[in-house]
Parts: structure tokens; sequence; C-alpha cells
């Protein structure tokens, strides 16, 4: 039997083998009988066990274990929670200011194609995967192109989710006082600790975000991302009510609602019902266009592009699956994205078809804009609020990963050490985030990078370089594909890079998308 079909069947059946004492041997193939019984070829990493691959629990608590050997515990539903949670991410807030500038349509179409990528791009991490017997992103870097691969890999990751976690942490920052302020009808010039960010970003990293990244196992979280999802279907549904309260045209907030609401003395305002009016009276403000070609919608092709980055958590969840197999996590994969997909298009539809072209990069701002104490706005801006705090952990497992790879490559699972890291990691980006707030704009440039190489590049690549040629030689479909896949996210590499070169000649802020 060919080694890569038999470690496919190993992976598919779904059920650990029992290695005896050979659990501690470091070897790249090991023969192991399985029930029928008959010989097969595993594969193991040839270091033997890896921290990353140990920070799940053996099954008899005294042997380390491997990816490969470990039974993994997480249901179908919770590995669903946890990989629509990763892609799920602040850029739905920015859907609909996208929609705006394609149209419905060519939205639609966008965001179709963009699904349907990140599908098969989970499907080539799979078949890597499978094929070698390795469950780790930075490990399939290695197997294909050595010490080089692994670290490109776990550079990317890392620099990839420490800019989704700023960007998280910095919305926390921004937005938590003013909805504080807000429900409490504080004055916002007043000093008061509770309505100073930095201090609410410290106390939320220390109080939520750290307690659930020193969890062991990324499928304990599944609770939260369920949770975190929960908050975003509430997000939904409030836009679409929203959309059948909000009449269009409307009327901005005036000074005199302000006052009202501060309870302040509006004798002395006065209503200039001129500026109120946040546009003409002109009908063509309030149609919903099919198709769109303007200056901002190349802009809008980036935030699609990365609207469903989840690769670097596609295999720490395959590995805690229960009962995994190649074809169980691309299902999980599919139905996650579908889900996704959907509260996507809805979100940015709804939100579009309550402003039309005066919708703003940042959806809940324009209904502020309308009546900034509308208690359902505020409702959602916490719901929102929770969604991305609790998906910092999940997009931190990644990276601690990663850095284990890549440092401690060969070390036993340690707790200190896994509490050192995430500790690390929060006060580096809480630091980010206080005292460097531009450092987003970096970010920007280092997402624009990773994220293709993460998505398009690297499964690709990957894919070309693990499979043998025997099996599907470089003329095959499949390995063309791959080819043509990899050059595509070099031209999204390039495009990202080109914007975002052209908004800071331009000295306009790009709206913030995907992650």
């Amino acid at each position: 039997m060919e080694p890569a079909e038999s470690e496919m069947n190993i992976l598919s059946n779904g059920k650990p083998h029992d290695l005896g004492d050979d659990m501690g041997v470091p070897m790249k193939t090991l023969l192991a009988e399985d029930q029928n019984g008959t010989e097969s070829v595993r594969f193991d990493d040839p270091e033997g066990a890896l921290e990353s691959e140990e920070f799940l629990p053996s099954t008899d608590g005294k042997k380390p274990t491997r990816f490969t050997d470990f039974e993994g515990k997480t249901s179908f539903g919770m590995s669903v929670f946890n990989l629509g949670n990763a892609i799920m991410g602040s850029g739905i807030l920015g859907l609909a200011y996208a929609m705006a500038n394609t149209g419905i349509l060519l939205f639609l179409f966008l965001l179709t194609a963009v699904a349907a990528l990140s599908c098969y791009s989970i499907h080539l991490l799979l078949k890597s995967s499978g094929i070698v017997g390795i469950r780790s992103y930075e490990q399939l870097g290695n197997r294909a192109f050595g010490t080089p691969g692994k670290m490109a890999a776990g550079i990317a990751i890392t620099l990839q989710n420490i800019g989704a976690m700023s960007s998280y942490l910095y919305i926390v920052k921004s937005e938590l006082p003013l909805v504080i302020q807000a429900f409490l009808k504080a004055d916002p010039n007043s000093d008061l600790w509770y309505l100073n960010g930095n201090y609410l970003v410290i106390m939320v990293s220390a109080s939520i975000i750290l307690p659930l990244a020193l969890m062991k196992q990324l499928g304990y979280l599944g609770y939260t991302s369920g949770f975190s999802l929960s908050c975003m279907v509430f997000f939904l549904s409030a836009v679409t009510y929203k959309k059948f309260q909000i009449l269009c045209p409307f009327e901005e907030f005036s000074a005199n609602s302000t006052a009202a609401h501060l309870g302040l003395n509006d004798s002395s305002l006065s209503h200039d019902h001129s500026n109120s009016l946040l546009h003409e009276d002109n009908d063509s403000h309030c149609a919903p266009r099919m198709f769109t070609i303007n200056s901002q919608t190349a802009y809008t092709i980036p935030i699609l592009a990365f609207a469903f980055v989840c690769h670097p958590e596609v295999l720490p969840i395959y590995t805690e699956l229960r009962n995994p197999s190649k074809k169980k996590m691309q299902k999980v994969s599919n139905v996650s994205i579908l889900v996704m997909y959907t509260m996507y298009f809805l979100a940015a539809l709804f939100g579009y078809l309550t402003f039309y072209d005066n919708v703003e990069p940042e959806l809940l701002h324009t209904y502020s804009r309308i009546d900034p104490y509308d208690v359902l706005i505020l409702c959602v801006r916490v719901a929102v609020l929770t969604a991305v705090t609790l998906t910092v952990p999940i997009v931190l497992f990644p990276v601690r990963r990663a850095i284990l790879e890549m440092i401690f490559p060969s070390k036993t699972f340690n707790w200190l050490r896994h509490f050192g890291i995430a500790f690390v990691l929060l006060v580096l980006i809480n630091l980010l985030v206080i005292f460097a707030p531009n450092i987003l704009g970096i970010f920007g440039i280092i997402g624009a990078t990773s994220a293709p190489c993460l998505i398009f590049i690297f499964p690709a690549v990957f894919y070309i370089r693990i499979v043998p040629k025997e099996d599907e030689p470089m003329t095959s479909t499949s390995k063309i594909l791959a080819v043509c896949f990899a050059a595509l996210g070099v031209s999204f590499m390039v495009m990202s890079l080109s914007f975002i070169f052209i908004d800071w000649m331009s000295g306009n802020s790009l709206a913030a998308g995907g992650h």
C-alpha cells in the first residue's frame, strides 16, 4: 500500500490506533495494525511530540499525545461555532458600505466567489494534512519547504492574528466608553475613569480575554463562540428591524434632541431644519442600485476577499474534532462559511436598504446620526463589543501555537509557558492599542500581505509540494487549479498593497475590512 493512500485511510476512519510503547519513539513512519488486521503506514513528526500538539490531554494521562493519536472530543456543533467565530470579524460592520459601492448583484457575486474560494482553500489544507498526517499549519510548511516554510507560515499567522486582535481591542477601547456614556447619559467631557478607553481595554483583557485564552483546549471555547455568534444574530435582527422602522429620506439627530436627552435647558438652542436633513429631497437617494462602479468600488474587493479568514484555526479545530476525518472537517468548514455567508449578505443588504448611498464605512455610526441614544442600537453595540471580545481568545490560540512551533518545537506541554505566552501577547497588544493606535495602519499593510498568503498562496503551494507527483502530476487538473489559486493570491496581495499605497498618497482613510 502506498503511504499516501494508507494515511488517508487512517484519518478517514476517525479512530485512534494504539501505538503501545512506540508512542515516544521519534520516527517519520510507523507501522500499525488497523481493525482489519492489515498493516498501514502512519506519519508522525520526525522530532517527536511537539508542544503545540500536546496542549490536548492524552487518553491515559501518562504519555504525551500527538495529533494523529489524539482522540478529539469536540462535537460537530461546537466546532462549527469555533470556526464561525474565527471567521466573524468586525468587518461585518463595513459590508453595507461595500454593497453601496458595488451594487447588490455585484456584491452578491463577489461574496459568493470569495466563499467558494475559501472552501476550496480549506480543501487544499485538509488534503495536504491528510496525506502527511500533520494537522499543524506550520508543520505543513516544514514538510513542504523545511524550516523556511515553517517560519514563513508561523510568522504570517503571528502577524495576521496579532493585527486582528489589535483591531478588536481598539474597537473595545474606542466604542465601549461611548456606549457607557450613552447609557448613563454622562458628560462626554468628564474625567470619570469608566469613560477612559485605556482603563476599559485593560480591564476587559484581564477579566475576560486572558482567562479564556488560558483554556488548555480550543474546544472549550465552543460555548463562548456560540454566545458570540448569538450576539451577531441579535445584531442582524436589529439591522433587519431598523430597515422597516427608519424611513428614507431620514432626518439627522438635532441639537434640541441632544439637549433633551442630556436633561439640559434647550430654550436657547435653535433647530436648523436645513442642516438636520441628511440629504436633498430626491427619490434617487432612496433607490437601491443593482450594479455600481465608482472610485470606492476597488477598495471593497480586498474587504470581501478577506471576509472569510479562518485558515490558521482550521487545523487546530480539526485536531480536536470528535471522530475526525477530512470529509467531516470539510463539512464543518462548509457549514461555518455558509452560515457566515448568509449573515454577511443579510447584514449588508438590510443595512444598505436602510441608508442607501448615505451608509457610512461603519454601519452603527450611521444609526447614531439618527439617534445616538436609541436603546436598541446601544444594545446592539454591546452585543458587537461582546462578540469582538470573545473572538480574541480564538484568534490567540494559533498565535501561541505558531510561537511554540518556531521557538519551542520539541518541548513538552508546560502550563507556565502556556500562560506566559498568552500573557505577554495580551500585554504587547494592549500597549500597542493604548500607546500606538496608529500602528493599526502598519498592521493594515501586514494584513494585506499575510492574509493572501494564509488564504491563497500557502495552501496552494503546500498542496503542490506535498502531494506526490506519482499521484497527481503537475499537468493534472488539481495541480493546475492550485497554481492558478496561488497566482490569484499574489494578485490580491499586489492589489491590496496598491490600494493602501494610493490611499496613503491621497491622505484618505481606507475602511477596515475582513478582520
